[in-house]
């Protein structure tokens, strides 16, 4: 089959990786939420070899995470994991979570829902990384992020931008501080939080 490819993901995987490295040194094992085409998990467990990168998506989008694995097998590429954030968490001894271009893609219930998951089973997560853009305050930070915004809630309401302190809000409710705020190329951006 032809794998789907996303243009953003190749664009971005090499400046999410510059932070990953440090981000994720001491970690063992992350879980991805949200790995769409499986371009990420592939070229990040390959560079992290020292991890364990588990995979995961909704069911509509395992067979393309899938293809691609077998594809481009990597030693600590584990087959992705069915996750739907309103449903269990998937089972493992995770202490990192990544996740990239899916906050603004979920309803907020789902953000709530995915940060549950973190204060109840993903206990053991102490390094959370999550990319994507961002509003600050309520307030777009480029022009491109709000015509991105428009077309997004147009697609879908329950779509749209979240404001970072909203997220950084979150994750302090779970017991997560915000290490760092990574400027990324194409007005993104990528929040770094541990506890």
């Amino acid at each position: 089959m032809s794998l789907p490819f996303s243009q953003a993901c190749e664009n971005n995987k090499q400046p999410i990786l510059s932070v990953l490295t440090s981000a994720f040194a001491k970690s063992s094992a992350v879980l991805e939420v949200g790995s769409g085409t499986g371009q990420h998990a592939t070229y990040f467990a390959e560079q992290l070899p020292h991890l364990v990168w588990q995979p995961s998506d909704q069911g509509e989008y395992l067979p393309a995470v899938t293809a691609r694995i077998q594809q481009q097998p990597v030693a600590n590429l584990r087959p992705p994991l069915e996750f739907n954030v309103f449903d269990a968490a998937p089972q493992g001894s995770f202490d990192a979570l990544f996740t990239a271009n899916t906050c603004h893609i979920m309803p907020k219930l789902a953000v709530e829902a995915l940060f549950k998951h973190l204060e109840q089973s993903l206990v053991n997560v102490s390094k959370l990384c999550i990319y994507g853009p961002f509003n600050n305050n309520g307030d777009y930070t480029s022009d491109s992020n709000a015509a991105f915004d428009q077309s997004l809630k147009q697609q879908d309401p329950s779509m749209g931008l979240r404001d970072q302190q909203w997220i950084v809000s979150l994750a302090k409710e779970c017991g997560f501080r915000l290490v760092a705020d990574h400027k990324m190329p194409a007005n993104n951006q990528l929040l770094e939080f541990e506890r």
